[in-house]
């Protein structure tokens, strides 16, 4: 299956844009299916969301433990796949999105049921100490604060690294843990500097409720995340070798790009075609 761009609004010279340019390509050309996966990643949150906030309104550690478990169990893979639809995008895979979601969810599910709990269990942690500060007759001290938020900085870089590996390459969970380690250690600026824009999207996602909900199936989670993985992509591309990788074992996955002239010729060809036809 090949995928054919117009040079003048996606591809110059049969080459990807760069930059601002390239960013919103992506998005342009995958907004609706960027937006159904987000509403099918909130629906698989649901029952976490759910779940800390029963936790938080009991005052309750032995509610959240469970109700994280549970939640990651779904959680996990729903946002595997919302990350495979993102990489889909930024390595110009075509294909009607709900297949590729479908064959994203059987692909991904068992490994993403492990990763799942542990990032629902550590944040469910991190929602509820972040309540018990807001509630609490004294403001926690710069000390605790800092603490805290270089844990969350921390989690963030982890996991930026960690989910890509689940939605590309079928890979131990140790593996994926050791080389989301190498790979903050090595490129440690860059990671953190995603981390710090999730982290500043949630938090004033937090900060803006109620009104904010009705913002979630807008943006939600795929135009962080897009953001996220869009500022890394390549420095993941050329550390793990995604698109060599994958287009060795996937080759109806390699996109193809018409230069200028390929692209006018056949433009040509497709115009006399149809004043023969009438």
């Amino acid at each position: 299956m090949t995928f054919l761009f117009h040079p003048n609004s996606y591809i110059s010279n049969g080459k990807r844009l760069t930059g601002f340019p390239r960013y919103t390509e992506v998005i342009e050309r995958n907004l609706k299916k960027f937006l159904f996966v987000n509403l099918l990643t909130i629906t698989g949150f649901l029952p976490f969301g759910a779940g800390v906030i029963l936790a938080i309104l009991s005052s309750s550690v032995l509610v959240l433990i469970p109700s994280c478990i549970i939640g990651g169990i779904i959680a996990g893979p729903a946002l595997s796949c919302m990350y495979d639809a993102i990489l889909r995008g930024l390595r110009d895979v075509s294909g009607n999105w709900w297949d590729n979601y479908k064959h994203a969810w059987k692909q991904n599910w068992k490994q993403g049921i492990l990763p799942g709990i542990l990032f629902c269990l550590i944040l469910g942690f991190y929602i509820f100490m972040a309540m018990l500060f807001w509630w609490s007759a004294y403001f926690p001290s710069w000390g605790t604060l800092a603490l805290y938020l270089s844990g969350l900085l921390l989690f963030h870089m982890f996991f930026s690294v960690f989910w890509p590996q689940i939605a590309l390459f079928k890979q131990p969970f140790r593996q994926c843990a050791r080389n989301s380690v190498l790979f903050m250690i090595r490129f440690f600026p860059k990671t953190a500097g995603i981390a710090f824009l999730q982290m500043l999207y949630w938090i004033l996602i937090s900060l803006l409720l109620p009104v904010s909900v009705f913002l979630l199936p807008l943006l939600g989670f795929w135009f962080i995340l897009y953001t996220a993985v869009f500022l890394i992509y390549n420095t993941l591309n050329d550390c793990f070798q995604i698109e060599e990788k994958i287009g060795t074992a996937f080759p109806e996955q390699i996109p193809f790009y018409e230069d200028d002239e390929a692209w006018l010729k056949r433009k040509q060809e497709e115009t006399n075609a149809d004043n023969a036809n009438s």
